[in-house]
């Protein structure tokens, strides 16, 4: 491996699928979520693969699931976590969050849980698949916050959010949030069961105007919304969109193994935990150590050789990402939403700056499936990308 290539060896965040188990029905749920993967990691291999978290120089780690407080061992986990330095964090849709498990998770060293909160009561209800999961998840914010942990939200925004994002800043901004991530919905695990909950490429235009003035008003009164890696690149609010702060910033590709991994249940290791598993595992923590994995498999390393690599930036870009502006440096934008509409990463649809270029040219874009996912866990279907006349 050459120099400049081990200069990006290691990662610095990791998230951590610790049981696929879950206790809502999401609609539009990635992973699938609902029972356990068969031979999820046993305690002893958890606490080892913490071990070896700590040795890779990983310094932040956020177990999620399913519903990672489904599994017994998970506050043991979470404590070895802090005990070696890392930072743990934790997303949950908070339905069995209560005042009492707060405390423990306070007292096991989490530092900050995120709440995922879809849209208003009916809505979120709706896609959660659990009535009264909504009332569950504001609870939850309060059960936490009162135990001293640092609370934030993330949001899916499809056809059946996108219309209530004011609505929701209104709700969520008063509870003490320190931030507020927003992701796009896309096409993998369930939600490629129903694509017309997707947006299309076109819509962008609406919705991010709409997010910007969210972003400047969280600015004016401290509570930060964050764009989540499938949203913006390079449109005229990409600053906003994913400032740190004040500080405007702007999108450096996928961070895929690079500064991320992502591992399942089972102990696959990806760079990224969105990432569908079969092209992108690079091995089972099982069959090699973490180190291994990291230094020596190419789901591991294809983004880093890009920048080790500059000419290799856009090797695989096709479409309009491959003659785009910003092709070096975007590099496609989130490698996740490429492939699980086309197959393949390489060429985004959900980007700001392509739907603007397309509309001065006159045309629009729309996404039309045509093969279904297979029904597994981090699967997807198919999309084409059809050009119409604009209006």
């Amino acid at each position: 491996m050459s120099e400049t290539l081990l200069a990006y060896q290691r990662s610095t965040y990791a998230v951590w699928e610790i049981t696929l188990k879950c206790n809502l029905a999401c609609s539009h749920c990635g992973s699938r979520a609902g029972d356990a993967r068969p031979n999820e990691l046993s305690t002893d291999e958890a606490l080892d693969l913490v071990r070896q978290l700590d040795e890779a120089g990983v310094k932040e780690v956020t177990l999620i699931g399913g519903e990672a407080y489904l599994r017994k061992d998970w506050l043991e986990i979470a404590a070895e976590i802090t005990r070696r330095g890392m930072v743990c964090t934790v997303t949950t849709g908070g339905l069995g969050v209560s005042a009492h498990m707060a405390a423990k998770m306070k007292a096991a060293g989490i530092a900050s849980v995120s709440l995922s909160i879809d849209g208003l009561e009916a809505t979120h209800d709706r896609l959660r698949g659990v009535p009264g999961s909504w009332n569950a998840a504001i609870r939850a914010l309060q059960h936490l916050r009162e135990a001293g942990i640092q609370i934030a939200v993330n949001t899916q925004i499809n056809r059946r959010t996108w219309l209530e994002l004011e609505a929701l800043y209104e709700l969520l901004q008063p509870t003490g949030a320190h931030g507020w991530q927003v992701q796009l919905t896309v096409p993998m695990g369930n939600a490629a069961d129903d694509s017309e909950v997707l947006l299309q490429p076109y819509e962008l235009l609406d919705l991010f105007p709409r997010l910007a003035a969210l972003a400047e008003r969280g600015r004016r009164e401290g509570f930060r919304m964050a764009a989540g890696n499938n949203v913006g690149y390079f449109g005229p609010y990409e600053g906003l969109l994913r400032s740190l702060g004040t500080q405007d910033a702007h999108w450096q590709g996928c961070q895929a193994g690079v500064s991320t991994l992502g591992i399942e249940a089972d102990g696959a290791i990806k760079g990224c935990p969105s990432l569908p598993t079969g092209p992108y595992t690079g091995a089972n923590i099982r069959d090699l150590t973490l180190a291994q994995i990291i230094e020596q498999t190419e789901p591991l390393n294809f983004i880093r050789r890009k920048i080790a690599d500059p000419s290799l930036a856009t090797e695989d870009l096709w479409g309009f990402c491959k003659g785009c502006y910003y092709a070096d440096v975007c590099r496609a934008g989130c490698n996740w939403t490429a492939h699980v509409f086309f197959g393949k990463r390489g060429n985004n649809p959900y980007c700001h700056h392509r739907a603007l270029e397309q509309q001065a040219r006159g045309v629009r874009e729309r996404l039309v499936q045509v093969a279904a996912a297979p029904g597994a866990p981090f699967d997807h279907g198919l999309f084409e990308i059809v050009e119409e006349p604009w209006g």
